[in-house]
């Protein structure tokens, strides 16, 4: 009997039911002479500094760097039952050899290798390679299985990959939370991307506009030309000025076809942008959507980073962009010749190939499913019709005029042949909500009219307008995932597994770890920094808030996973880094020790000593050390009344010494009322307060 091990329930579920094996068990599938059970991501994890040794538990500069000698790894209390049935199931005397199906990668292959020597099994195992949930994509994966050796580079990489994440993040973390005070979470990845929003807002913040004008020939043909740009207002007001008592001149015009190759298919980074441009999704929730629809067989695996098919899966590409034309109303009776070959290279197919939907959608009613993810399997089919389509052509038109001795030019295009677009313009006209455009060339004019060498216009309409510079655009989730995709690609090998910052798995909680930590926030679909956020960058070392890091680290672990490059090496790399964060950590002035302190809110002036009053967590209390002024929150006199003692109270009590407060409770006769509370301080230990009550008010 052999035991199969995925990465997830969902994929065990697949598995089994092409192997046979129905029956369910704790944790487990059996049949037909297999076991079928699964991890629930990383059961296995390193383990954290105090499983060393118990005084790591209290952070201390004198215990960094901590550099173990020898690794350890711990089972967390949420995974420790799963992974007690895997290690029974790996050392049950019935099984005879092992199948790793965990996901085909580096993370999968550390996520099987960890609980495997966890478990101190020492069976044979064979590895299960593929990048569908579909049966024949199961079937052939089973035919080509390779021992577990031929995976040992990869877990290399993988390991070295983690170990190098903990040594850094975990020092780094350590050592600035130690300098600044609260917790301040680091990561190779995350510390970049938080960079990249701090130097956005940063520009946003130091810009300023600039104002422009240039004049417009107005030739009665559906099309102006305009001149270049003039910084001076007046000199603007002359040309046109001239302009409007002289003729214009045609006297070039250029016909250039060019040809615009249709988009890629969808990995999952390119998937979660266009989700987020369309629909407004974050990165997170086209991440879930994705996941919940490849659970339900209809789409292909969403981790990937791969916008290429293998090359055996033409005719299946192909049958299913017949089924989509069918299936997506808006596409029927479209013009649509399949050109699937110009998506397939398996070559450029490392862990999974591109995200497309499946056979099975011809069994769903699209209907039935969750808006959201309908959204996202409309999204990744219609990709795979316009990835597939035949090129968009069209003839770009630019005709420079002469008027009084100045140059205007005039841009258009004509549409040849509307291939790929033809099929995107019918998507976007189902929306309900259009996105906005990135594509330059929809703004020129279409069908420019025929314009000859040599043409005269008399005295064209001349007219100036007016432009502006603008800023930069604050980061969206779809701007940042294209940035953190391209992170320090001209640094990275061509070869490299990974290119820019995080995976596409792992962008997606990256943001969303920044946002928890309270170092990014969103503001509708903004993703802007934090004043915690941007004093984080301001104090980290560019050696961990630059891409290069990454870049660096890259190249070197897939020259790992290649067997050409030394592990060993790698590691005591990245072990002098850390010891020389550690070494060089600067002395703080009390500036920069204030940096990450919270503002206190001041509500108002100390009737005592006159210094400002803040609000604290349980009272308002005098900012003077040597005044003794507090006026607790959760007072008697306010509880009694079953009133809130909010900040609008205390505030109007500090500065006139009383405040009107509605509906306050009382105990004799059970009705509320509205009064004037009264601020009655002697200076003791306690403030006290009274009510004066408008009976005419009383409120039942």
């Amino acid at each position: 009997m052999e035991l199969i091990i995925t990465e997830k329930p969902s994929v065990a579920r697949a598995i089994a039911e092409v192997v046979g094996a129905t029956e369910r068990q704790n944790g487990y599938l059996q049949g037909k002479g297999f076991l079928v059970s699964w991890c629930v991501g990383h059961l296995v994890e390193l383990a954290l500094p105090e499983v060393y040794d118990a005084r790591y538990a209290r952070w201390r500069y004198t215990d960094l760097p901590i550099i173990p000698e020898k690794w350890q790894y711990t089972v967390t209390d949420e995974t420790q039952k799963q992974f007690d049935i895997l290690k029974a199931l790996m050392n049950d005397p019935r099984v005879t050899g092992i199948i790793c199906a965990t996901d085909a990668g580096r993370e999968g292959e550390l996520i099987f290798r960890l609980v495997y020597q966890t478990a101190q099994c020492r069976k044979s195992v064979r590895r299960l390679w593929i990048s569908s949930m579909e049966e024949s994509a199961i079937r052939e994966g089973f035919r080509a299985m390779k021992p577990m050796s031929a995976y040992d580079n990869l877990y290399q990489a993988a390991l070295c990959r983690a170990q190098a994440d903990w040594l850094i993040g975990m020092n780094a973390t350590r050592l600035y939370s130690l300098l600044y005070g609260p917790t301040l979470h680091i990561g190779r990845v995350m510390s970049p991307t938080l960079a990249m929003l701090s130097q956005r807002e940063k520009a946003i913040a130091e810009f300023r506009p600039e104002t422009y004008y240039k004049v417009a020939l107005d030739t009665g043909r559906e099309i102006c030309a305009v001149s270049e740009r003039f910084d001076d207002l007046n000199e603007a007001r002359r040309l046109m000025d001239v302009c409007n008592h002289s003729p214009a001149v045609v006297r070039t015009v250029e016909h250039t076809q060019r040809k615009e190759n249709p988009p890629a298919l969808y990995d999952l980074t390119s998937l979660q942008r266009d989700a987020n441009r369309v629909y407004g999704y974050t990165a997170q929730q086209t991440l879930d959507y994705a996941q919940s629809l490849y659970e339900k067989k209809l789409l292909t695996y969403p981790r990937t980073d791969s916008s290429f098919l293998t090359d055996d899966m033409e005719a299946t590409a192909a049958g299913i962009a017949a089924l989509l034309l069918n299936k997506l109303p808006f596409m029927q009776g479209a013009n649509y010749t399949a050109n699937i070959a110009r998506v397939l290279d398996s070559k450029k197919v490392s862990d999974h190939h591109a995200i497309i939907p499946t056979m099975e959608l011809a069994k769903s009613d699209l209907a039935a499913l969750p808006e959201s993810e309908r959204n996202i399997l409309t999204l990744a089919g219609v990709r795979l019709l316009t990835a597939t389509a035949e090129p968009h052509i069209f003839e770009a038109v630019t005709a420079v005029f002469s008027c009084a001795d100045r140059e205007f030019t005039a841009k258009g295009k004509t549409v040849l042949c509307g291939g790929w677009k033809e099929l995107e313009a019918r998507y976007r006209a189902s929306l309900k909500k259009k996105p906005d455009s990135d594509d330059e060339e929809n703004a020129l004019v279409l069908d420019v009219p025929p314009f000859t060498e040599g043409q005269r216009f008399e005295k064209p309409a001349a007219r100036v307008t007016e432009h502006e510079t603008t800023p930069p655009k604050p980061h969206n989730e779809a701007s940042l995932l294209s940035a953190m995709e391209h992170a320090g690609s001209e640094e990275t090998d061509e070869d490299a597994e990974r290119r820019g910052l995080g995976t596409p798995a792992t962008r997606a909680a990256v943001i969303e770890k920044l946002i928890k930590g309270g170092f990014i926030e969103r503001k509708g679909k903004q993703l802007l920094p934090t004043k915690d956020g941007i004093n984080l960058v301001c104090v980290l070392p560019d050696s961990l808030t630059s891409p290069s890091l990454t870049a660096e680290w890259e190249n070197t672990l897939t020259q790992i996973a290649k067997g050409k490059s030394d592990p060993a090496v790698f590691m005591c790399g990245i072990e002098d880094m850390a010891r020389e964060l550690v070494k060089t950590y600067p002395f703080l002035s009390d500036k920069d020790k204030a940096r990450f302190q919270s503002e206190k809110t001041v509500i108002g002036k100390c009737p005592r000593c006159g210094c400002d009053v803040f609000e604290g967590k349980k009272n308002y209390y005098c900012s003077s050390k040597e005044c003794s002024f507090a006026m607790w929150k959760n007072d008697r006199f306010f509880e009694e009344r079953k009133t809130a003692f909010t900040p609008k109270i205390a505030a109007e009590l500090l500065k006139s010494g009383k405040a009107k407060v509605k509906k306050l409770y009382s105990q004799k006769t059970g009705k509320t009322y509205d009064g004037t509370v009264l601020l009655a301080d002697t200076g003791g230990k306690y403030v006290n307060y009274r009510v004066s009550v408008q009976r005419d008010k009383e409120l039942e």
